[in-house]
């Protein structure tokens, strides 16, 4: 299945609006894909405003968050990738959703997989 994440930024940031809310989009920016204005990245994140007022042509795919803003005046091209996206969230209080980091490898099993004896084929031949 399709990640589920860029539907649920897309209706958490509609909701947000609809609530007369900020929409802010936490982002890693440390992933390589992202494009940013490194001097706003602090601890490695950057929050962006993405209200309609702040910024322009706002897309949300399957792959990429892309908008156009200004930061200190200047107008940036904006993209990150849907994987880099950390969080949504209100400005005014913080409601929103956060997504998890998919960074650890999953843990193989402590124990041995079950393993079955070796018995012969319990196969008939049928005329």
């Amino acid at each position: 299945m399709n990640s589920s994440a860029p539907y649920l930024i897309r209706a958490i940031n509609e909701w947000i609006l609809d609530n007369g809310c900020t929409p802010y989009l936490v982002v890693d920016a440390s992933v390589e894909a992202v494009s940013v204005p490194k001097e706003h990245v602090k601890d490695g994140q950057i929050v962006l405003n993405i209200s309609p007022q702040a910024i322009r042509d706002l897309s949300i795919t399957e792959e990429y968050v892309i908008f156009s803003g200004r930061f200190s005046g200047v107008a940036h091209e904006i993209s990150a990738p849907v994987s880099a996206v950390l969080g949504i969230i209100a400005k005014e209080n913080g409601e929103g959703m956060w997504f998890p980091r998919d960074e650890q490898e999953p843990t193989p099993p402590t124990e041995p997989l079950r393993q079955n004896p070796k018995s012969p084929p319990n196969l008939k031949v049928v005329k």
